[in-house]
């Protein structure tokens, strides 16, 4: 099934924090048959619920959301498992006669989905010590030159300084006897049987952005978001590392509570962090995702969106 116009269609939704995706995503879920399937990496976590602006159960019930409150915060999740998640979701739900529509601000699931992952052969220990004991009597620059006749298009991307990604790039080639950048083209033609209508969310004036950001990050700390960071510390193992705790807002909190950070300064660096994560999602938008773009700050984004989802569901 590969011309587009027998693909069956699915809604990709995709925008930085705060930029109002969750607002498109209840209009378009009123007027069309779709489901809606999250594209969070933090939302996947139960119990934590303030710090990730999970949808409350009252909008869950009325919109139920797949792939929210999957694990445990002391357990991890990945971009390879949300694939294999995502695509048996939408499975199911064009199966029902539906649309799914992923929404949600993990740009790296978002592509992991639409390019699938490259299988990579696991780290070899002995390859490795191998491969730094031949670059300490020729050096990298010279291994690197053994890269360009095993993997031209990978060595070109890498400086001959480069020692961690030369090594990983000739230990692939050791291990499999392939190429990396040949093993990283097979995983980019894996793209579903699907016709993406790939939607994002882009804010015209970040600074109206940032405001946002920090209004919401101030209606999490009043919401309980420490509280929530204190209850999930003492419910279950987890330390400073761990994905969970290293989301945006927890990661801030947890520093103020081990007294790593001062008090004074938690709600200053939490609104910077999420800056910082919104300005990596638009970089993602703009330059590799890439989809069709609308202002997220202007009034009528919501009437657009519904527009442009009608036009491309009915023809």
């Amino acid at each position: 099934m590969n011309d587009p116009k027998l693909q069956p269609p699915a809604i990709l939704l995709m925008g930085p924090t705060a930029s109002g995706k969750t607002a498109v995503a209840m209009a378009l879920a009123q007027r069309f048959p779709v489901e809606l399937i999250s594209v969070d990496s933090a939302q996947v976590f139960r119990d934590m619920n303030i710090g990730t602006a999970k949808p409350d159960a009252e909008t869950l019930k009325a919109f139920p959301h797949r792939l929210i409150d999957l694990i445990r915060p002391d357990e991890a999740y990945s971009a390879a498992r949300f694939r294999v998640d995502a695509l048996a979701a939408m499975a199911d739900v064009t199966a029902r006669g539906n649309v799914p529509l992923l929404v949600g601000g993990t740009m790296l699931y978002f592509k992991a989905l639409l390019e699938g992952l490259a299988e990579l052969p696991q780290a070899s220990p002995e390859i490795r010590a191998s491969i730094d004991a031949q670059a300490a009597v020729r050096g990298w620059p010279a291994m690197h030159a053994e890269l360009a006749l095993l993997d031209p298009e990978t060595a070109s991307r890498l400086h001959p300084s480069d020692a961690q990604r030369i090594q990983r790039a000739l230990e692939i080639v050791r291990v499999s006897g392939r190429s990396m950048s040949t093993l990283i083209a097979e995983g980019r033609n894996q793209r579903p049987p699907y016709a993406f209508l790939s939607l994002g969310l882009l804010p015209s004036r970040r600074s109206v952005l940032h405001e946002h950001i920090a209004d919401r990050f101030d209606a999490m700390l009043k919401a309980g978001l420490e509280e929530e960071v204190a209850m999930l510390r003492a419910k279950y193992r987890l330390h400073a590392t761990m994905p969970s705790m290293r989301c945006v807002g927890y990661r801030q909190i947890w520093e103020v509570l081990d007294g790593v950070a001062p008090r004074l300064e938690m709600r200053d660096r939490g609104i910077y962090a999420t800056r910082q994560l919104a300005k990596r999602q638009i970089t993602w938008l703009s330059n590799t995702l890439r989809p069709e773009c609308f202002d997220c700050l202007e009034e009528n984004v919501v009437a657009r969106i519904v527009g442009r989802v009608a036009t491309a569901i009915n023809g």
